[in-house]
């Protein structure tokens, strides 16, 4: 909670006060002050997007109404914009509504508003503003990401990747490409080695998108990947079939160089609380040996919360990526916490715990939280 009170709070008065020194910079005729009380007006009662439609209704309110004469003005705010604090790790917030304000007022005109874009993504990611565009205007925009693959600006690589992720988070989900990912898929092909991690790691969540509706696909895409023996790209895919693994895929697994069907004996799983009250912490033990040597697996666990409608509902949490030899045994003792917190809440029930190799499930054991 703490977090998204600071990451609202990013775009408070000071940003108001940045956004209208760079807009009076490059057109000396706005109303800064008009603008302020419009945009302060109500804002401390909004939380994070609430707040930057807030202030793109401000925009839009003080403004040039003709977006030609708009676009020509925020190229040209780059070079005036006050940076912030480099202190500030959220500093970037400042610029987002009027990157996001190209895509509501330049809605209409993409040859205009897509180069503006281009010219403010290295201030904020223009990932959000990009998306109404793909979505009302997909010819020009689409030739404008691959006009983009071999920018000079790692920013502007990054945007071709993550604008057209099909499930950004915070970002409108894109429908006709959750359906069919086809036309990112060339895009990502000459992203993958981008010499940017920045870039690169985007290229690795778009994948990760599309597995959630697509596993095959960006399986056999990583597997094609893979035959380049490039680290770089190991770490892509690693990092691409981060879900997959998570939910157990089969085909993910000896993809990543684990185990298919690894031998293990599990010397103990035992729960060393398995009654307590909401607010406290379980704590459970457990020890795994090798039947065989070279034996490479995955160990998660999985608590199967009570819900509000006496359901359970499963959610998986990293434990090791481990190798064992035969006759060796891994031992551990884990601590989870079950303390109310702001994007989970707990219910008193019965609950789960269960032990996962390689996303399938190996172990269960019940316990009672109480209220």
């Amino acid at each position: 909670m703490a977090e998204q009170m600071l990451m609202k709070n990013a775009l408070a008065e000071p940003a108001l006060q940045r956004i209208a020194k760079g807009l009076v910079a490059v057109y000396p005729q706005f109303d800064a002050l008009g603008f302020t009380e419009l945009a302060q007006a109500g804002l401390e009662q909004l939380e994070l997007k609430q707040r930057v439609q807030h202030i793109i209704a401000a925009l839009q309110q003080t403004l040039p109404q003709d977006f030609g004469q708009t676009a020509k003005l925020l190229s040209n705010l780059p070079k005036y914009w006050d940076g912030g604090d480099p202190k500030d790790s959220l500093r970037g917030f400042a610029i987002w509504p009027v990157t996001d304000y190209v895509a509501v007022a330049g809605i209409e005109h993409p040859l205009l508003a897509l180069p503006v874009l281009a010219k403010l993504s290295p201030l904020f990611s223009a990932e959000f503003a990009i998306r109404p565009f793909l979505e009302l205007h997909p010819e020009q925009t689409w030739a404008q990401l691959h006009r983009w693959l071999a920018h000079q600006d790692e920013h502007l690589r990054r945007l071709v990747s993550e604008g057209c992720r099909p499930r950004l988070p915070w970002g409108a989900q894109l429908k006709s490409l959750i359906r069919d990912p086809s036309p990112i898929i060339p895009l990502l092909e000459q992203l993958k080695n981008d010499p940017s991690l920045y870039v690169r790691r985007s290229v690795a969540n778009n994948l990760n998108d599309i597995s959630k509706d697509h596993p095959e696909r960006v399986l056999d895409l990583c597997q094609a990947w893979q035959k380049n023996h490039d680290p770089q790209l190991d770490w892509v895919i690693k990092h691409a079939t981060r879900s997959l693994v998570k939910q157990g895929h089969p085909l993910s697994f000896p993809l990543l160089g684990y185990t298919a069907k690894p031998k293990l004996q599990l010397q103990e799983f035992a729960l060393l609380n398995a009654r307590f009250k909401l607010g406290d912490v379980l704590t459970f033990a457990l020890a795994i040996s090798a039947e065989k040597s070279q034996q490479k697996f995955v160990l998660d666990y999985a608590l199967h919360f009570m819900k509000a409608n006496g359901k359970t509902a499963a959610k998986v949490f990293k434990l090791k990526n481990l190798c064992l030899n035969r006759g060796e045994t891994f031992a551990m003792e884990k601590n989870h916490s079950f303390k109310a917190i702001s994007t989970r809440k707990y219910y008193p029930g019965k609950h789960y715990v269960a032990l996962h190799i390689n996303g399938r499930e190996l172990a269960r054991l019940s316990f009672i939280v109480e209220s």
